[in-house]
């Protein structure tokens, strides 16, 4: 029995998949830990309904060692976050039956997802290949580190791993650091997005063309193609990046992190009115005429300078005093927010971006889709599926009858 509820919120449409814009999909979706479920979650959001088949005892995202308390329960904070408004099914792929049951669901499915290493799920007998032949419109979705193809296809993917190869650690951090891994799982996500997104393209195109097909996401592709600008500074223009902290890609002298009274303010300061509007709101408008300072190209110069003006200044005091003036005289800031601080900052309260369900162990609040539609927006609608919650009735509705199914419970298929 599904332990599954209803969100608490009461805005309209809330708890009603009905008219979003994947209502109807169907998904059966054997990803794991976090690129594909972030992948599927965003679809699930939209209306799609998502069958998440694990193996027998869940799969390893549900025990992540942050919290032994949460560890115990199968249900990880991390799990919970990019698993709701899901259905869990448990299956051994091993087992010829289970491949039958599989069989039995794709030939009713709009997407099949999955993010093994390339030729795993050929060998399961349950690739796009023997998939495809059951349901010819269905679109496969493989993500994986580097692709079906190529010389590294065979490798696993890690985020850590991908954000070496793909230049991001490379040209994040200080110099006198050395590479710096982001502070999230930053490839994971990205390649997660670009799949949901090639899921979305793909169903699109099948409007028109009726015919399902293979997508092959690779992270590494995928992590790449966010770094547009910096691979272009390379291969267009012959810049090789360096690592430049907490600077703007602007490398503008006023577009980097500097310290306030009690920590520190972002400042985003790119162009000659915000820079007028920074010495102002500081109190230094004198530095407006300070021939050091006319021109961009002499505030990189004399960048030192600059900032010790400026950090003076921001020590009369606290950062997010700064922020507020800063911002309200037109110079663009912030000061460093913490998750547990953003998360009740006025503006995604107001937008009501923190989504609120219930739970066997109290009210729980997630974050849902990261945009706003003026209709059939995504909506979290239930927790993250307890191990297996669907598994009977996933089989019911595919025909087995409740003895079929305590066979295959008998016999750990399920």
């Amino acid at each position: 029995m599904t332990t599954q509820t209803k969100a608490s919120e009461t805005k309209p449409g809330a708890g009603i998949k009905a008219g979003r814009p994947f209502s109807g999909v169907r998904i059966l979706d054997f990803t794991q830990v976090l690129a594909g479920p972030y992948a599927s979650y965003q679809l699930a959001l939209l209306g799609a309904e998502v069958i998440k088949i694990e193996r027998r005892g869940g799969e390893d995202m549900r025990r992540t060692p942050l919290s032994r308390e949460w560890a115990d329960r199968n249900m990880a904070s991390a799990f919970i976050a990019v698993n709701g408004n899901k259905r869990s099914l448990t299956l051994d792929l091993q087992k010829p039956a289970a491949r039958e049951v599989v069989l039995k669901l794709a030939a009713k499915a709009d997407v099949v997802m999955e993010n093994f290493r390339a030729g795993v799920m050929d060998r399961l007998g349950l690739g796009y290949a023997a998939l495809s032949a059951v349901n010819p419109g269905l679109i496969y979705c493989a993500i994986s580190g580097f692709g079906q193809t190529g010389p590294a296809s065979n490798e696993a993917g890690y985020d850590g791993k991908i954000q070496a190869m793909s230049g991001i650690m490379a040209i994040t951090g200080h110099p006198e650091m050395g590479p710096t891994r982001a502070g999230f799982a930053v490839c994971d996500v990205l390649s997660g997005a670009t799949g949901a997104f090639a899921i979305s393209s793909a169903l699109f195109q099948r409007t028109h063309t009726g015919k399902g097909q293979l997508v092959d996401v690779s992270m590494l592709e995928a992590s790449l193609a966010f770094l547009a600008t910096q691979v272009a500074d390379y291969t267009v223009a012959g810049h090789h990046q360096p690592q430049a902290g907490n600077q703007a890609i602007s490398r503008k002298a006023t577009a980097n992190l500097f310290r306030a009274k009690d920590s520190f303010v972002l400042l985003a300061v790119n162009d000659e009115k915000q820079y007028r509007a920074l010495m102002t709101g500081i109190g230094r408008a004198d530095v407006l005429d300070d021939p050091r300072f006319s021109d961009w190209f002499l505030r990189k110069e004399n960048e030192a300078a600059l900032r010790a003006i400026i950090e003076q200044a921001l020590a009369a005091a606290d950062s997010k005093i700064w922020e507020r003036r800063l911002n309200d005289a037109g110079a663009p800031c912030a000061s460093i927010w913490k998750v547990e601080e953003i998360i009740d900052h006025p503006q995604i309260v107001e937008r009501n971006v923190m989504q609120t369900v219930d739970s066997p162990w109290g009210r729980l609040r997630l974050i849902g889709s990261g945009f706003q539609m003026a209709h059939g927006g995504g909506r979290l609608d239930t927790l993250a599926p307890e191990v297996g919650a669907d598994t009977n009735a996933v089989l019911n509705e595919i025909g087995y009858d409740d003895a079929a199914i305590a066979t295959l419970r008998a016999e750990a298929v399920i």
